[in-house]
């Protein structure tokens, strides 16, 4: 008797149902391989500082969107904004939150922190320590990011190294 038309405890194995759960695991793979890449990026590359691991992370045609305009684009732009936010932040540390996959997309929440040792936005060294809350939604393709969507809590960071410890 062929496959398809076995019987098993829940009744006949048929080829859709076969083709169906092959695409299930496939895409659960999928999933899992995505989320992957995200959370080393953020272990890895934004928590360690490790620029060596974008190449492996993200296409070369990788395209950043940010709140207030703010774009990088290529290997070249991600590893230049990583390589500075983490002058200004040397201790800088990424803390995943939430992980949530669908399709090519994946979105996370993190909690950020670091202390200022550089100058950030034009404000001097200040040795403060912030934490702030960021949301991110990557698009992969071909097990790399092509795309983010990036909204850190911008306004609570200047709050934090603009606010003086006699303010606190």
């Amino acid at each position: 008797m062929p496959l398809f038309l076995k019987k098993c405890a829940f009744g006949p194995i048929t080829l859709f149902t076969v083709c169906l759960l092959g695409c299930s695991i496939t895409w659960a793979q999928t999933l899992s391989a995505n989320k992957a890449v995200v959370l080393r990026s953020e272990a890895e590359l934004w928590s360690k500082g490790n620029l060596t691991v974008a190449d492996e992370l993200y296409s070369p045609d990788f395209v950043c969107h940010f709140v207030g305009a703010i774009e990088w684009n290529g290997l070249s732009g991600i590893k230049r904004a990583v390589k500075s936010h983490r002058a200004a932040f040397p201790d800088w540390h990424e803390k995943v939150e939430d992980v949530i996959a669908e399709g090519d997309r994946v979105a996370i929440r993190i909690t950020s922190t670091g202390t200022q040792r550089g100058e950030f936005a034009g404000i001097p060294p200040s040795e403060r320590k912030i934490t702030i809350e960021e949301f991110h939604i990557y698009r992969l393709s071909g097990g790399k990011i092509v795309e983010q969507w990036g909204m850190p809590d911008v306004q609570g960071l200047m709050t934090q190294l603009k606010t003086s410890s006699v303010d606190k």
